[in-house]
């Protein structure tokens, strides 16, 4: 991409982003974050009223008398954007990629964390580890994040969520707010289980981690009549599907039914929050939605 058309392509998500984070996410983002970091300050006596749960048994027992410890609110957090750029996020059937998404939705966290003075980076992925950018402060800082995820031509095109939340896990030594953006295809292809909930499972135990699912609505069911070609963009496996076949359509909106489910029910199980993100949608209703749940 000529960098011309690319700073043309990071001002315009620039003033749109920066739009939704001051008008529209700057109180949810503040609220649903901030203060779920605590930071250990001090310890004192224990008085009428106080959570034992925050007794300090060590203290209490060295000075024969019951001490509690006190917690403050972190004022400064760390956001991380894992964003999934394998070769499903290169799909449309409305225009707009879901990677272009991605990056919209990247830039608007960016921003709302500019605005709230956290630090902010990035983890591109596909079945291996493609760009990190450690967390930092900044508009400038902002701005790559954004010039990364529109212009960033990834090395492989196959997943592994299992991949990118172990070095999630593994290189954020404190707790963060982790933000996974993915359409989450990465699962056993004999058992359709997921490959990554043991590392999901892991990272959200270390962190605050909630999922955005892209998945473009032609992905749920097929549509259309006659011989058609398939390929899958990231094995390259062409593969060409009658379409005037109902019982082949109705078992694969089964199998799409039977992912979001299963895909739910890892998530709820796990604690993680969801919002689902849809290219060629509104995405400023779901994010709202998810602020204001938490």
């Amino acid at each position: 991409m000529e960098i011309s058309e690319l700073l043309k392509k990071v001002r315009k998500i620039e003033i749109r982003s920066r739009g939704l984070s001051n008008n529209l996410f700057a109180g949810q983002y503040h609220s649903a974050f901030k203060g779920r970091g605590m930071a250990f300050s001090e310890v004192r006596e224990y008085q009428y009223g106080d959570d034992i749960r925050a007794i300090d048994w060590n203290v209490t027992a060295r000075f024969n008398h019951p001490y509690v410890k006190i917690y403050e609110e972190e004022r400064e957090l760390t956001v991380m954007i894992l964003a999934d750029l394998s070769g499903s996020s290169h799909f449309a059937s409305k225009g707009e990629l879901k990677r272009e998404l991605i990056a919209q939705v990247s830039a608007t966290l960016a921003f709302s964390a500019l605005q709230n003075n956290d630090k902010i980076g990035l983890l591109v992925f596909t079945d291996k580890i493609e760009k990190y950018i450690a967390p930092a402060k900044g508009r400038s800082q902002a701005l790559r994040i954004i010039r990364e995820l529109i212009d960033f031509q990834p090395k492989s095109r196959g997943t592994s969520l299992d991949e990118a939340l172990r070095f999630f896990t593994n290189t954020a030594k404190k707790r963060c707010i982790g933000f996974l953006i993915s359409d989450f295809m990465d699962v056993e292809s004999d058992t359709r289980k997921f490959k990554f909930e043991n590392s999901l499972k892991i990272a959200s135990r270390k962190h605050d981690l909630i999922a955005l699912t892209v998945t473009d609505e032609l992905e749920n069911q097929l549509k259309g009549e006659g011989l058609v070609r398939f390929s899958d963009p990231e094995t390259g496996e062409i593969r060409v599907v009658d379409l005037s076949d109902k019982m082949l359509k109705n078992r694969y909106k089964q199998v799409r039914a039977d992912f979001e489910k299963d895909l739910s029910s890892l998530m709820a199980k796990n604690k993680v929050s969801v919002a689902k993100l849809s290219p060629g949608a509104d995405f400023v209703q779901p994010l709202l939605r998810l602020f204001n749940e938490r």
